[in-house]
């Protein structure tokens, strides 16, 4: 069942996150931060906001998504995860479903969602090709020489 992320929630957000080959340290610090800020501020205030597919007590995965600064109706998908243990049952597209059933109740005229060019990276970029995003840009030898980054777009 898609919900709210609650407070208890934390831990299994950040376990799922630091067991994912695609993101590195990197990306799991940036997330507790992120999370970190949710939970002082709220959605409202930080401007980001977390959904949890949940099976019982057990966290199946989990996105993260917010309005974008000085733009009208634009929003950004920062994080979309699935336990990989979990993986090719629905999770991650139900969590994009959702993530932009929420977004659309806010106003929302766009969605954007990036992903590295790595092949680690090819399940995103998969699941937001099948969900009807198009790459609106790509930024050559962006994170690293040799792994660009991939800016998708849907439209609403």
């Amino acid at each position: 069942m898609i919900m709210d992320a609650t407070e208890a929630d934390g831990p299994q957000i950040e376990d799922i996150a630091a067991r994912i080959d695609a993101f590195g340290d990197e990306h799991v610090d940036a997330l507790g931060a992120i999370w970190e800020e949710y939970l002082i501020l709220g959605a409202e205030d930080s401007g980001y906001n977390f959904l949890v597919d949940r099976d019982g007590d057990a966290i199946l995965g989990f996105a993260c998504y917010g309005r974008r600064d000085l733009a009208d109706g634009v929003y950004d998908l920062y994080y979309i995860a699935v336990d990989p243990e979990g993986r090719r049952q629905g999770t991650g597209r139900g969590l994009l479903t959702a993530s932009e059933t929420a977004v659309l109740e806010g106003g929302a005229r766009m969605m954007i969602a990036e992903a590295s060019g790595t092949s680690k990276h090819e399940p995103t970029r998969e699941l937001y090709r099948a969900a009807g995003y198009r790459i609106e840009a790509t930024i050559k030898d962006f994170y690293s020489a040799g792994d660009d980054l991939a800016v998708f777009v849907k439209r609403f």
